[in-house]
């Protein structure tokens, strides 16, 4: 049965009818979930695996003064970490910040899932190691990106990370997120992330529209954001689907932006 996990897994490793079906069997009961509702709450026990199927959540850290911190977006077809349920209390929170159907796997299903089947085993470790790759790279735009950088790499994650899984259609995608969501991601102001994109729709590069993106030059895009989608560790070959930018000059593709 096709799913957005099902779809997502299939990035990392072929699955075989078995494998697609067994994931299909372990999903609970799906269950939605309203915008920016709490999914599982800082301090509670992670006793399942929740699976996004559709909308957008965000694990954070919030401070007794009302300051967030997104510090991961889950987009559907992502676990909220398969070994979750080994944990005792979550150290974040997750939040659902659109409207989220959610499904749920079991501790002991999942454990049963990669014990009988390898090729599942080897998606889910796969998944987590692209999980930690995707945190690194955070890491280093709250670090050393400029705030142009910084926006600029995020999007193009999110539409290669959509686009993969068939969300996108060619370089246009879904874009829900809210100017303050960005900030809080990115370590930002409101106003400073209004500012930047202002700059990325003047050069050309992106539109926002109706809650869509929409990368209007994916070459000048990936050079401006330095974007290497290697640490996304997909194994299909994107090139003709829309998502890879044609090979480019970065010193000449790069745009002109005044900050």
């Amino acid at each position: 049965m096709d799913n957005p996990l099902t779809r997502k897994l299939q990035t990392y490793v072929r699955l075989t009818g078995a494998d697609t079906d067994r994931l299909a069997d372990a999903l609970g009961p799906a269950r939605r979930i309203g915008a920016r509702i709490d999914i599982v709450a800082e301090g509670d026990d992670p006793r399942a695996v929740n699976v996004v199927l559709d909308g957008w959540a965000g694990r954070y850290k919030q401070f007794a003064d009302g300051r967030r911190q997104i510090v991961s977006l889950l987009l559907p077809g992502d676990t909220c970490d398969p070994n979750i349920f080994l944990l005792e209390r979550m150290d974040h929170a997750i939040i659902a910040l659109t409207p989220v159907t959610l499904a749920q796997i079991s501790g002991r299903t999942m454990q049963d899932l990669r014990s009988r089947s390898e090729t599942l085993e080897e998606a889910f470790h796969r998944e987590m190691l692209a999980v930690a790759a995707i945190q690194r790279e955070w890491t280093v735009s709250l670090g050393r990106r400029s705030a142009l950088e910084r926006l600029a790499h995020l999007l193009c994650e999110l539409h290669l990370r959509q686009a993969t899984i068939g969300l996108a259609d060619g370089p246009s995608c879904p874009m829900p997120l809210t100017q303050p969501d960005l900030a809080d991601a990115l370590g930002q102001t409101s106003v400073h992330i209004n500012r930047t994109l202002q700059d990325l729709r003047r050069a050309g590069l992106v539109a926002l529209r109706s809650r869509r993106l929409t990368l209007l030059d994916p070459d000048r895009l990936w050079s401006l954001a330095q974007f290497d989608p290697t640490y996304l560790h997909h194994t299909r070959d994107h090139a003709g689907a829309g998502v890879r930018p044609r090979e480019a000059d970065p010193a000449a593709a790069r745009p002109a932006v005044r900050l």
